[in-house]
C-alpha cells in the first residue's frame, strides 16, 4: 500500500470547545486508536489533501511531535457544505496484525459481452478485503476480457493471495447486462436460423 506522511500535535484540550476552537485555527481534531492508549492529536487542514481527496487508500505515517504511528483512516466526518473534514479517526496498524481495509476497484481488458453490444455494469467501486498490510494491493484489477452478456464476476471470483475477500462470496462486483442492441442481434440470429 502507498504511504503519505501526516505531521500533527497532541489536543491539550478536549470537547466540543475545544474542537471548534480547533477548527476556527484551520486545523482538524483526530483521533487515533488501535494502539496501547487512544490519542488525541491535531493537524493542519491544508495536510489532509492529499489523503482525503484522492481515490487512493494510503497508509498515513502520523507524526505526533516526533512520534510516529501508522495507521489508516478508519472514519470520518465531513462538513455537510464546505465538504472538509471536521473529524478524523485513525486505526494504529502493525506489521503482524491484519487489517480489514476497503480497496479501490478497477477493470481491465475488454469485455467480449460490451463488443457484442452489452452494457458493462460496474456494481462495487470498492472490495472489503483483510490481510496484513503487506500482502494487500495498492487496487485490485479485474481482466473482464472473457466476460460476455448475461456474466458476471462475483466477491468469490477474486483471488488475492494471502488476502481474504470479506464480503459474501454471491456478490456481483462487475457484470455485463444485455441491451436492446444484444436482444435484437439474438432475434436476427435466430430468425437467419
Amino acid at each position: 500500500m502507498k504511504s503519505i506522511t501526516l505531521k500533527a500535535s497532541l489536543r491539550k484540550e478536549l470537547g466540543k470547545k475545544a474542537a471548534k476552537e480547533i477548527r476556527k485555527n484551520e486545523m482538524v481534531p483526530c483521533v487515533l486508536y488501535g494502539g496501547k492508549e487512544h490519542i488525541d492529536f491535531q493537524a493542519e487542514l491544508k495536510a489532509f489533501k492529499d489523503v482525503l481527496y484522492t481515490p487512493d487508500v494510503h497508509v498515513v505515517n502520523i507524526d505526533i511531535d516526533g512520534d510516529v504511528h501508522q495507521a489508516i483512516i478508519k472514519e470520518l466526518q465531513m462538513h455537510p457544505t464546505s465538504d472538509q473534514p471536521l473529524h478524523v479517526d485513525f486505526l494504529e496498524i502493525f506489521d503482524d496484525k491484519p487489517i480489514v481495509i476497503d480497496m479501490p476497484l478497477k477493470t481491465s481488458g475488454s469485455s467480449i459481452g460490451v463488443r457484442e453490444g452489452g452494457k458493462l455494469a460496474i456494481e462495487k467501486r470498492k472490495i472489503r478485503l483483510k490481510g496484513l498490510v503487506k500482502d494487500i494491493p495498492d487496487v485490485v484489477v479485474l481482466d473482464i476480457t472473457t466476460l460476455g452478456v448475461g456474466r458476471s464476476i462475483k466477491a468469490g471470483d477474486i483471488d488475492i493471495a494471502s488476502v481474504e475477500v470479506m464480503m459474501p462470496k454471491g456478490t456481483p462486483i462487475v457484470s455485463v447486462r444485455a441491451t436492446r442492441a444484444t436482444a435484437t442481434a439474438e432475434e436476427q440470429t435466430a430468425a437467419a436460423e
